[in-house]
C-alpha cells in the first residue's frame, strides 16, 4: 500500500513539474513575440525621432554586438525607413531541378501588413535583382514602408519615380527568375552580416541600415534618447567654445 501511495505521489509530482515547465516555456515564448500593431506604431514613432547612427550606437550598447549591416547596403535613392521586418530567403536553383517551389517572396509581399519592411536574402545574389518595378509597385500600393535586399535591385529609375524606398547591396539588370527560388519566408535570416528576425525593427537612411531586436527595442529607445539629449546640448558648446573636448568634458557622449 505504501509503495502504491509513494508511486502515486511521484507521478503527481512529475506532472506538476511538467505543468510548471510548460507554463515557463509559454511565458518565454510570449515575451519573445513581437508587439501588437498599436505597440509597433508607438515604437516606429519613437525610432523615427533619431538617425541610424545614434540608433546603431544604442544597439551596440544594449546588445553588446553590432546591429548595422555591411557598408554596401545603400538606398537606391535618398530615403529613410523605419518598420518591422518580414523576411524571405532565395537560393540558386540548378537548371535540372524540376521542384515546384512556392513563391515565398511574392507571398510575403502580398501578405505583409502595411508599414512592414520586406527583407530578402539572396544567397550568392549580388549580381541578381531581388526587386524591380513590379514588386516595388505591389509594395507601394500595399502600404509597405520599404525593402532591404541582400542582393541586387533593378528598374531603379522606375523605383525612384514610384517613390518606394529600396536599400540593396548592388544594382544589376539581371532578373531572379530562372536563377533563384524562394525557399523560406518569415524565418530568421542573416542579412548583410546581421541577424534579422521577423518583427525586428529596421532603421535605414543614407548612413546605413540598422536592425533593432524587437525584444530589446525599449532599452534601445531609452539609450537613443540619452544620446540625442547629450548631442543637442553639446552642439551649442562646440559652436561657442570651438572645442569638442570641452563639450565632451561636460557631457561625456562617448
Amino acid at each position: 500500500m505504501r509503495l502504491k501511495q509513494l508511486a502515486a505521489a511521484l507521478i503527481v509530482g512529475f506532472l506538476l513539474l511538467c505543468v510548471v515547465a510548460l507554463k515557463g516555456q509559454q511565458v518565454v515564448r510570449a515575451r519573445s513575440m513581437p508587439p501588437d500593431i498599436s505597440e509597433q506604431s508607438r515604437i516606429v514613432q519613437e525610432l523615427m525621432k533619431s538617425d541610424a547612427g545614434n540608433i546603431s550606437d544604442a544597439v551596440d550598447e544594449v546588445t553588446g554586438h553590432r546591429g548595422f549591416m555591411y557598408h554596401d547596403m545603400k538606398p537606391v535613392f535618398k530615403a529613410r525607413i523605419v518598420g518591422p521586418a518580414v523576411t524571405a530567403v532565395l537560393r540558386p536553383v540548378m537548371k535540372n531541378d524540376k521542384t515546384d517551389y512556392p513563391n515565398y517572396n511574392i507571398q510575403i509581399l502580398d501578405e505583409a501588413p502595411a508599414g512592414s519592411i520586406i527583407v530578402y536574402v539572396l544567397e550568392d545574389g549580388m549580381e541578381i535583382a531581388g526587386i524591380g518595378n513590379l514588386m516595388a509597385t505591389t509594395a507601394k500600393v500595399r502600404g509597405l514602408a520599404g525593402a532591404v535586399i541582400d542582393g541586387g535591385a533593378r528598374d531603379t529609375e522606375d523605383i525612384e519615380r514610384l517613390g518606394f524606398p529600396v536599400f540593396s547591396r548592388s544594382i544589376t539588370p539581371a532578373t531572379s527568375v530562372g536563377r533563384l527560388v524562394a525557399v523560406a519566408k518569415q524565418v530568421p535570416v542573416i542579412c548583410a552580416g546581421v541577424l534579422v528576425r521577423p518583427g525586428d525593427y529596421i532603421v535605414a537612411d543614407r548612413d546605413g541600415v540598422v536592425v533593432v531586436p524587437f525584444d530589446k527595442v525599449d532599452r534601445v529607445i531609452e539609450a537613443v534618447r540619452q544620446y540625442d539629449d547629450k548631442e543637442s546640448k553639446m552642439i551649442p558648446i562646440i559652436k561657442q567654445e570651438k572645442s569638442m573636448q570641452k563639450a565632451l568634458a561636460k557631457y561625456n557622449r562617448y
